[in-house]
């Protein structure tokens, strides 16, 4: 498969495809179909700042997983990402799994466990 590169914002979507890394830069809808379509991979958003050394941690206890999903960071402090900025400015590390609020502060790992395991089990019986 080869790489795509789209460029339609400064969010920044990382494709895993085996070995070849897919990078896009795309709104995060958009992103989240790009993705999603060519790795069939939930997509975990993570709403960050930097620095954020809580957000650090957050992914470094990701990190087990991190073959089984698609991470996006979005990062709060853009300019066209001030909707999320006044939503979550107080709350970083916050966390969308396939768009859907999962968790925010730190990493639940039974919640994001349990809720990936269904997606990918939902994602199994549609093949």
């Amino acid at each position: 498969m080869h790489n795509l590169i789209h460029i339609f914002s400064r969010t920044m979507i990382f494709c895993f495809l085996s070995r070849t890394v897919q990078l896009a830069s795309a709104s995060s809808l958009l992103g989240r179909l790009l993705c999603s379509a060519s790795t069939n991979k939930p997509v975990l958003t993570l709403f960050t700042k930097k620095p954020c050394p809580l957000c650090d941690e957050a992914k470094e206890a990701l990190e087990p997983y991190k073959r089984r999903f698609i991470l996006q960071e979005v990062d709060i402090t853009l300019p066209e990402n001030s909707a999320w900025y006044h939503k979550y400015k107080y709350d970083i590390p916050v966390f969308h799994l396939n768009g859907r609020f999962l968790m925010k502060h730190q990493v639940d790992i039974q919640k994001f466990e349990d809720q990936l395991t269904k997606l990918e089990m939902h994602n199994d019986g549609n093949h």
